[in-house]
Protein backbone atom coordinates (compact mmCIF):
# COMPACT_ATOMS: atom_id res chain seq x y z
CA UNK A 1 0.00 0.00 0.00
CA UNK A 2 1.22 3.51 -0.80
CA UNK A 3 2.16 5.27 2.43
CA UNK A 4 -0.73 7.37 3.69
CA UNK A 5 -0.61 9.10 7.07
CA UNK A 6 -3.77 10.22 8.83
CA UNK A 7 -3.22 13.16 11.17
CA UNK A 8 -5.99 13.44 13.74
CA UNK A 9 -6.26 17.08 14.80
CA UNK A 10 -6.12 20.30 12.76
CA UNK A 11 -4.43 22.51 15.33
CA UNK A 12 -0.88 23.82 15.21
CA UNK A 13 0.68 20.45 16.13
CA UNK A 14 -1.39 18.45 13.65
CA UNK A 15 -0.89 20.80 10.73
CA UNK A 16 2.82 21.17 11.45
CA UNK A 17 3.10 17.38 11.35
CA UNK A 18 1.10 17.25 8.12
CA UNK A 19 3.19 19.90 6.35
CA UNK A 20 6.50 18.26 7.25
CA UNK A 21 5.15 14.89 6.13
CA UNK A 22 4.09 16.36 2.77
CA UNK A 23 7.57 17.82 2.40
CA UNK A 24 8.85 14.26 2.78
CA UNK A 25 6.61 13.22 -0.12
CA UNK A 26 4.11 11.27 1.95
CA UNK A 27 0.36 11.33 1.29
CA UNK A 28 -1.45 12.95 4.23
CA UNK A 29 -5.06 13.40 5.32
CA UNK A 30 -5.84 15.65 8.30
CA UNK A 31 -9.07 14.79 10.11
CA UNK A 32 -10.75 17.03 12.68
CA UNK A 33 -14.32 17.34 13.92
CA UNK A 34 -13.94 21.13 13.72
CA UNK A 35 -12.32 23.53 11.31
CA UNK A 36 -8.54 24.19 11.34
CA UNK A 37 -7.42 26.41 14.19
CA UNK A 38 -10.82 26.51 15.90
CA UNK A 39 -9.79 24.68 19.07
CA UNK A 40 -7.08 25.36 21.63
CA UNK A 41 -4.79 26.63 18.86
CA UNK A 42 -7.16 29.59 18.56
CA UNK A 43 -7.30 30.61 22.21
CA UNK A 44 -3.84 31.38 23.48
CA UNK A 45 -1.59 34.36 24.14
CA UNK A 46 0.06 34.01 20.74
CA UNK A 47 3.58 34.09 22.23
CA UNK A 48 6.43 32.04 20.82
CA UNK A 49 7.79 31.59 24.30
CA UNK A 50 11.28 30.17 23.96
CA UNK A 51 11.82 30.71 27.71
CA UNK A 52 8.73 28.70 28.75
CA UNK A 53 10.59 25.63 29.98
CA UNK A 54 9.89 25.85 33.72
CA UNK A 55 6.83 23.80 34.80
CA UNK A 56 4.17 25.08 37.17
CA UNK A 57 5.05 22.28 39.59
CA UNK A 58 8.07 23.92 41.19
CA UNK A 59 9.36 23.14 44.68
CA UNK A 60 6.97 24.23 47.41
CA UNK A 61 3.81 24.12 45.30
CA UNK A 62 2.23 21.45 47.47
CA UNK A 63 2.30 23.71 50.53
CA UNK A 64 1.19 26.79 48.61
CA UNK A 65 -1.61 25.31 46.50
CA UNK A 66 -4.48 25.47 49.06
CA UNK A 67 -3.84 29.16 49.71
CA UNK A 68 -3.61 29.86 45.98
CA UNK A 69 -7.02 28.34 45.29
CA UNK A 70 -8.64 30.34 48.11
CA UNK A 71 -7.02 33.66 47.14
CA UNK A 72 -9.30 35.60 44.77
CA UNK A 73 -6.28 37.60 43.61
CA UNK A 74 -4.32 34.52 42.51
CA UNK A 75 -4.93 33.14 38.99
CA UNK A 76 -5.81 29.59 40.05
CA UNK A 77 -9.43 28.49 40.14
CA UNK A 78 -11.21 25.23 40.91
CA UNK A 79 -14.77 24.04 40.35
CA UNK A 80 -15.06 22.28 43.69
CA UNK A 81 -17.59 19.73 42.51
CA UNK A 82 -15.01 18.39 40.08
CA UNK A 83 -12.31 17.88 42.71
CA UNK A 84 -13.14 14.23 43.59
CA UNK A 85 -12.84 13.23 39.91
CA UNK A 86 -9.46 14.86 39.45
CA UNK A 87 -7.84 13.81 42.74
CA UNK A 88 -5.92 10.83 41.26
CA UNK A 89 -4.46 13.11 38.58
CA UNK A 90 -3.77 15.88 41.10
CA UNK A 91 -1.82 13.58 43.43
CA UNK A 92 0.49 12.53 40.60
CA UNK A 93 0.80 16.11 39.34
CA UNK A 94 1.80 17.49 42.75
CA UNK A 95 4.25 14.62 43.30
CA UNK A 96 6.53 16.35 40.78
CA UNK A 97 6.68 19.56 42.82
CA UNK A 98 10.29 19.08 43.86
CA UNK A 99 13.68 20.29 42.70
CA UNK A 100 14.88 17.13 40.97
CA UNK A 101 11.70 16.65 38.91
CA UNK A 102 11.45 20.34 38.09
CA UNK A 103 14.97 20.36 36.68
CA UNK A 104 14.33 17.16 34.72
CA UNK A 105 11.10 18.53 33.24
CA UNK A 106 12.69 21.89 32.42
CA UNK A 107 15.46 20.12 30.54
CA UNK A 108 12.90 18.18 28.52
CA UNK A 109 10.84 21.26 27.68
CA UNK A 110 13.90 23.27 26.65
CA UNK A 111 14.50 20.92 23.73
CA UNK A 112 11.13 21.69 22.15
CA UNK A 113 10.69 25.39 23.00
CA UNK A 114 14.21 26.85 22.93
CA UNK A 115 14.30 27.46 19.18
CA UNK A 116 10.60 28.26 18.76
CA UNK A 117 10.95 31.29 16.47
CA UNK A 118 13.35 29.47 14.16
CA UNK A 119 11.05 26.44 14.02
CA UNK A 120 8.03 28.57 13.11
CA UNK A 121 10.04 30.26 10.38
CA UNK A 122 11.24 26.92 9.04
CA UNK A 123 7.64 25.74 8.95
CA UNK A 124 6.13 28.67 7.12
CA UNK A 125 8.78 30.70 5.25
CA UNK A 126 8.84 28.38 2.23
CA UNK A 127 5.04 28.53 2.14
CA UNK A 128 5.03 32.30 1.78
CA UNK A 129 3.62 32.70 5.29
CA UNK A 130 6.62 34.26 7.00
CA UNK A 131 4.76 37.49 7.74
CA UNK A 132 2.70 35.65 10.36
CA UNK A 133 5.75 35.30 12.62
CA UNK A 134 6.53 38.57 14.38
CA UNK A 135 9.92 38.67 16.10
CA UNK A 136 9.79 40.69 19.29
CA UNK A 137 10.79 40.97 22.93
CA UNK A 138 8.74 39.08 25.51
CA UNK A 139 8.40 41.08 28.71
CA UNK A 140 7.69 40.18 32.33
CA UNK A 141 6.32 43.13 34.32
CA UNK A 142 6.71 43.20 38.12
CA UNK A 143 5.78 45.62 40.86
CA UNK A 144 9.42 45.94 41.92
CA UNK A 145 12.76 44.17 42.05
CA UNK A 146 11.74 42.23 45.16
CA UNK A 147 8.82 40.69 43.28
CA UNK A 148 11.19 39.65 40.50
CA UNK A 149 13.69 38.18 42.95
CA UNK A 150 10.90 36.20 44.60
CA UNK A 151 10.89 34.14 41.39
CA UNK A 152 14.66 33.65 41.39
CA UNK A 153 14.36 29.86 41.21
CA UNK A 154 12.44 30.07 37.92
CA UNK A 155 14.80 32.66 36.45
CA UNK A 156 17.84 30.60 37.43
CA UNK A 157 16.46 27.65 35.45
CA UNK A 158 15.81 29.91 32.48
CA UNK A 159 19.36 31.21 32.70
CA UNK A 160 20.71 27.65 32.65
CA UNK A 161 18.75 27.15 29.42
CA UNK A 162 20.38 30.25 27.91
CA UNK A 163 17.46 32.61 28.49
CA UNK A 164 18.95 35.62 30.26
CA UNK A 165 16.75 38.72 30.66
CA UNK A 166 17.61 42.38 30.35
CA UNK A 167 16.47 44.09 33.57
CA UNK A 168 15.12 47.63 33.72
CA UNK A 169 13.29 49.58 36.42
CA UNK A 170 11.77 52.91 37.31
CA UNK A 171 11.57 55.46 34.53
CA UNK A 172 13.20 53.06 32.08
CA UNK A 173 10.10 50.89 32.36
CA UNK A 174 7.88 53.89 31.61
CA UNK A 175 9.99 54.80 28.59
CA UNK A 176 10.04 51.25 27.26
CA UNK A 177 6.33 50.52 27.74
CA UNK A 178 4.27 53.68 28.42
CA UNK A 179 1.01 51.71 28.58
CA UNK A 180 1.89 50.07 31.90
CA UNK A 181 0.31 51.37 35.09
CA UNK A 182 2.36 53.10 37.80
CA UNK A 183 2.37 50.04 40.07
CA UNK A 184 4.58 48.10 37.63
CA UNK A 185 8.07 49.49 38.09
CA UNK A 186 10.36 46.58 37.20
CA UNK A 187 10.68 44.56 34.00
CA UNK A 188 12.59 41.51 32.76
CA UNK A 189 12.88 41.62 28.98
CA UNK A 190 13.52 38.47 26.99
CA UNK A 191 15.08 39.07 23.59
CA UNK A 192 14.76 36.80 20.55
CA UNK A 193 11.16 35.82 21.08
CA UNK A 194 8.09 36.36 18.93
CA UNK A 195 4.33 36.28 18.65
CA UNK A 196 1.46 35.59 16.26
CA UNK A 197 -1.10 38.36 15.75
CA UNK A 198 -3.92 35.90 15.01
CA UNK A 199 -3.29 32.32 16.14
CA UNK A 200 -6.44 30.97 14.47
CA UNK A 201 -5.71 32.91 11.26
CA UNK A 202 -2.18 31.52 11.27
CA UNK A 203 -3.36 27.93 11.60
CA UNK A 204 -6.00 28.47 8.90
CA UNK A 205 -3.30 29.83 6.59
CA UNK A 206 -1.17 26.74 7.28
CA UNK A 207 -4.19 24.56 6.47
CA UNK A 208 -4.68 26.31 3.12
CA UNK A 209 -0.98 25.93 2.35
CA UNK A 210 -1.12 22.24 3.25
CA UNK A 211 -3.98 21.71 0.80
CA UNK A 212 -1.94 23.58 -1.80
CA UNK A 213 0.81 21.00 -1.26
CA UNK A 214 -1.63 18.24 -2.18
CA UNK A 215 -2.79 17.43 1.33
CA UNK A 216 -6.39 16.57 2.23
CA UNK A 217 -8.49 17.92 5.11
CA UNK A 218 -11.58 16.00 6.19
CA UNK A 219 -14.05 17.37 8.73
CA UNK A 220 -15.21 14.33 10.69
CA UNK A 221 -14.91 12.75 14.12
CA UNK A 222 -12.57 9.79 14.51
CA UNK A 223 -14.25 6.99 16.44
CA UNK A 224 -11.73 4.13 16.41
CA UNK A 225 -8.57 2.61 14.97
CA UNK A 226 -8.38 -0.59 12.96
CA UNK A 227 -5.57 -2.49 14.69
CA UNK A 228 -6.62 -5.96 13.59
CA UNK A 229 -3.16 -6.72 12.22
CA UNK A 230 -1.31 -5.35 15.24
CA UNK A 231 -0.56 -2.07 13.52
CA UNK A 232 -2.97 0.62 12.41
CA UNK A 233 -4.43 0.11 8.95
CA UNK A 234 -7.41 2.49 9.04
CA UNK A 235 -9.37 4.93 11.15
CA UNK A 236 -13.12 4.80 11.46
CA UNK A 237 -14.81 8.20 11.30
CA UNK A 238 -18.30 9.66 11.15
CA UNK A 239 -17.67 10.12 7.42
CA UNK A 240 -16.53 6.57 6.81
CA UNK A 241 -13.34 4.54 7.04
CA UNK A 242 -10.02 6.01 5.93
CA UNK A 243 -7.22 3.56 5.14
CA UNK A 244 -3.73 4.51 6.30
CA UNK A 245 -0.26 3.22 7.08
CA UNK A 246 0.44 5.51 10.05
CA UNK A 247 -1.50 7.85 12.32
CA UNK A 248 -0.48 11.01 14.16
CA UNK A 249 -2.69 11.66 17.18
CA UNK A 250 -2.70 15.41 17.87
CA UNK A 251 -6.08 16.12 19.45
CA UNK A 252 -4.94 17.62 22.74
CA UNK A 253 -6.94 16.66 25.78
CA UNK A 254 -9.34 14.65 23.60
CA UNK A 255 -6.50 12.20 22.86
CA UNK A 256 -6.97 10.33 26.14
CA UNK A 257 -9.83 7.99 25.05
CA UNK A 258 -8.03 7.20 21.78
CA UNK A 259 -4.88 6.30 23.72
CA UNK A 260 -6.94 3.96 25.90
CA UNK A 261 -7.78 1.99 22.75
CA UNK A 262 -4.02 1.48 22.36
CA UNK A 263 -3.63 0.15 25.89
CA UNK A 264 -2.30 3.29 27.59
CA UNK A 265 -4.05 5.11 30.40
CA UNK A 266 -2.60 8.60 29.98
CA UNK A 267 -3.13 10.77 33.08
CA UNK A 268 -4.37 13.76 31.14
CA UNK A 269 -6.47 16.55 32.63
CA UNK A 270 -8.20 19.51 31.04
CA UNK A 271 -6.63 22.72 32.27
CA UNK A 272 -9.26 25.30 31.47
CA UNK A 273 -7.72 28.46 30.01
CA UNK A 274 -9.45 31.80 29.44
CA UNK A 275 -8.86 34.87 27.35
CA UNK A 276 -10.54 38.18 26.70
CA UNK A 277 -9.97 40.10 23.49
CA UNK A 278 -10.38 43.84 23.95
CA UNK A 279 -11.38 44.69 20.40
CA UNK A 280 -9.88 47.66 18.55
CA UNK A 281 -8.10 48.53 21.76
CA UNK A 282 -5.91 51.52 22.49
CA UNK A 283 -3.69 51.88 25.53
CA UNK A 284 -2.36 48.33 25.40
CA UNK A 285 1.22 47.00 25.20
CA UNK A 286 3.34 47.18 22.07
CA UNK A 287 4.62 43.61 22.53
CA UNK A 288 3.63 40.50 24.54
CA UNK A 289 3.81 41.33 28.23
CA UNK A 290 3.38 38.91 31.12
CA UNK A 291 1.84 40.60 34.16
CA UNK A 292 3.62 38.59 36.82
CA UNK A 293 1.17 39.25 39.64
CA UNK A 294 -1.72 37.90 37.56
CA UNK A 295 0.19 35.30 35.54
CA UNK A 296 -1.49 36.38 32.33
CA UNK A 297 -0.10 37.75 29.07
CA UNK A 298 -1.36 40.80 27.21
CA UNK A 299 -0.58 40.59 23.50
CA UNK A 300 -1.29 43.06 20.69
CA UNK A 301 -3.25 41.20 18.02
CA UNK A 302 -5.13 41.98 14.82
CA UNK A 303 -8.46 42.12 16.67
CA UNK A 304 -7.13 44.17 19.57
CA UNK A 305 -5.40 43.30 22.83
CA UNK A 306 -5.77 39.72 24.00
CA UNK A 307 -5.31 38.98 27.69
CA UNK A 308 -4.81 35.24 28.14
CA UNK A 309 -3.84 32.94 30.94
CA UNK A 310 -5.49 31.76 34.15
CA UNK A 311 -5.62 28.16 35.33
CA UNK A 312 -8.94 26.57 36.23
CA UNK A 313 -9.62 22.91 36.90
CA UNK A 314 -13.15 21.77 36.24
CA UNK A 315 -13.19 19.25 33.41
CA UNK A 316 -14.43 19.41 29.83
CA UNK A 317 -18.16 19.60 30.32
CA UNK A 318 -18.85 22.71 32.43
CA UNK A 319 -19.32 26.11 30.83
CA UNK A 320 -17.25 29.20 31.53
CA UNK A 321 -16.92 30.46 35.09
CA UNK A 322 -17.40 34.12 35.94
CA UNK A 323 -14.53 34.44 38.43
CA UNK A 324 -11.59 33.86 36.02
CA UNK A 325 -12.98 36.38 33.54
CA UNK A 326 -13.58 38.91 36.30
CA UNK A 327 -9.99 38.33 37.45
CA UNK A 328 -8.66 39.06 33.96
CA UNK A 329 -10.68 42.26 33.64
CA UNK A 330 -9.66 43.49 37.08
CA UNK A 331 -5.96 42.87 36.60
CA UNK A 332 -5.89 44.08 33.00
CA UNK A 333 -7.46 47.37 34.07
CA UNK A 334 -4.84 47.79 36.78
CA UNK A 335 -1.91 46.87 34.56
CA UNK A 336 -3.09 49.03 31.64
CA UNK A 337 -5.15 51.88 33.12
CA UNK A 338 -5.66 53.59 29.75
CA UNK A 339 -6.86 50.47 27.93
CA UNK A 340 -10.00 51.28 25.92
CA UNK A 341 -11.92 48.93 23.63
CA UNK A 342 -15.02 49.00 21.43
CA UNK A 343 -16.16 45.58 22.67
CA UNK A 344 -14.92 42.38 24.30
CA UNK A 345 -14.77 38.73 23.28
CA UNK A 346 -14.58 36.01 25.94
CA UNK A 347 -13.15 32.54 25.32
CA UNK A 348 -12.70 29.31 27.25
CA UNK A 349 -10.58 26.40 26.03
CA UNK A 350 -8.94 23.27 27.37
CA UNK A 351 -5.19 22.80 27.62
CA UNK A 352 -4.02 19.16 27.73
CA UNK A 353 -2.07 18.74 30.99
CA UNK A 354 -0.12 15.58 31.77
CA UNK A 355 0.87 14.78 35.35
CA UNK A 356 4.56 15.34 34.56
CA UNK A 357 4.09 18.53 32.45
CA UNK A 358 5.73 16.90 29.42
CA UNK A 359 3.98 16.14 26.12
CA UNK A 360 3.75 12.74 24.47
CA UNK A 361 5.83 12.57 21.29
CA UNK A 362 6.58 9.26 19.60
CA UNK A 363 5.21 5.91 18.50
CA UNK A 364 2.86 4.03 20.79
CA UNK A 365 4.47 0.61 21.02
CA UNK A 366 4.67 -0.89 17.51
CA UNK A 367 1.20 0.27 16.47
CA UNK A 368 2.34 2.87 13.88
CA UNK A 369 0.27 5.38 15.85
CA UNK A 370 2.39 8.38 16.86
CA UNK A 371 1.40 10.58 19.79
CA UNK A 372 1.83 14.35 19.50
CA UNK A 373 -0.15 15.97 22.30
CA UNK A 374 -0.09 17.05 25.94
CA UNK A 375 1.71 20.40 25.56
CA UNK A 376 -0.25 22.22 28.29
CA UNK A 377 0.86 25.91 28.06
CA UNK A 378 3.32 25.54 25.17
CA UNK A 379 1.24 24.17 22.29
CA UNK A 380 1.68 27.11 19.93
CA UNK A 381 5.32 27.55 20.90
CA UNK A 382 6.31 23.90 20.47
CA UNK A 383 3.86 22.89 17.73
CA UNK A 384 6.19 23.20 14.71
CA UNK A 385 9.10 21.45 16.46
CA UNK A 386 6.80 18.62 17.59
CA UNK A 387 5.40 18.23 14.09
CA UNK A 388 8.87 18.16 12.61
CA UNK A 389 10.01 15.49 15.08
CA UNK A 390 7.00 13.25 14.47
CA UNK A 391 7.27 13.62 10.71
CA UNK A 392 10.94 12.73 10.96
CA UNK A 393 10.16 9.57 12.89
CA UNK A 394 7.60 8.49 10.32
CA UNK A 395 9.73 9.41 7.31
CA UNK A 396 12.81 7.70 8.73
CA UNK A 397 14.82 10.91 8.92
CA UNK A 398 17.49 11.49 11.54
CA UNK A 399 15.97 13.14 14.63
CA UNK A 400 18.62 15.13 16.47
CA UNK A 401 16.61 15.40 19.70
CA UNK A 402 16.47 13.06 22.66
CA UNK A 403 12.83 11.94 22.63
CA UNK A 404 13.05 9.83 25.79
CA UNK A 405 11.39 12.47 28.04
CA UNK A 406 8.28 12.44 25.83
CA UNK A 407 7.94 8.72 25.16
CA UNK A 408 4.29 7.59 25.36
CA UNK A 409 5.37 4.30 26.94
CA UNK A 410 6.14 6.09 30.19
CA UNK A 411 2.42 5.68 30.87
CA UNK A 412 1.16 2.13 31.26
CA UNK A 413 -2.42 0.91 31.40
CA UNK A 414 -2.26 0.97 35.20
CA UNK A 415 -0.72 4.44 35.54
Amino acid sequence: MTRHVVVIGAGIVGLSSAIWLRRAGIEVTVIDRGTPGSGTSHGNAGVLAACAMVPVTGPGLLAKAPGMVLDRNFPLFLRWGYLPRMLPWLRKYLSHANDADTRRIALGLTSIVGDAVEQHKSLCDDLGLGEWVNESDYCFAYANRAAFEAESYTWALRKQAGCVPTLIEGQDVRDYEPALGPDLRFMAIMKHHGFIRSPSGYVQALATAFEGMGGTILQAEVKDFDLSGGTVSAVHTTQGTVACTEVVLATGVWSKPMMAKLGLNVPLEAERGYHIVFEDATGGPARPTMIASGKFVATPMDQGVRCAGIVEFGGLEAGASKAPLAFLRRHAAKAFPNLKATSEIEWLGHRPATTDSLPLIGQVGETKVFAAFGHQHIGLTAGPKTGRLVAGLIAGAQVNTDLAPYHPQRFSKTT
